[in-house]
């Protein structure tokens, strides 16, 4: 699981509003256990989770050419955090590269008006859904 995590791959993160689900495409690290997302001042799951804190996060990696398909389901609580430079950075790093110097300007220069995402899972199902390609 710890490699298929590493992958830059979207998860999505489903968050409750007044009993209804709600969905976003987010980008995650996985350390030590513990999903961590960005959320910026336009996000609106940071709000969801100060109200109700209990997450589900999909994730699914999928290559039609090869037929691999698996997936990880999380479901536990999540927190909002201060915004931590080191793990936005690694998590940035995931998905645009280690040399910030590249990266689109909008990531570049987050400061203490975004905020972390701290998920917790407590249940996980892993699934390898793969199929033949004939």
């Amino acid at each position: 699981m710890e490699q298929f995590l590493a992958k830059p791959l979207f998860a999505h993160l489903s968050t409750v509003e007044e009993d209804f689900p709600r969905d976003s495409p987010v980008w995650f690290l996985w350390n030590n256990n513990i999903l961590w997302i960005i959320g910026t001042s336009s996000d609106s799951f940071p709000k969801r989770i100060r109200v109700n804190r209990n997450c589900a996060i999909g994730i699914v990696d999928f290559d039609v050419k090869t037929g691999l398909v698996l997936h990880a389901g999380f479901r536990g609580v999540a927190t909002v955090e201060p915004f931590n430079h080191t793990i936005a950075n690694r998590l940035l790093a995931k998905y645009l590269g280690e040399n910030m110097e590249q990266w689109d300007p909008r990531f570049k220069h987050l400061d203490d008006s975004n905020v972390l995402i701290r998920f917790k899972p407590e249940t996980v199902v892993v699934r390898d859904q793969s199929y033949s390609i004939n």
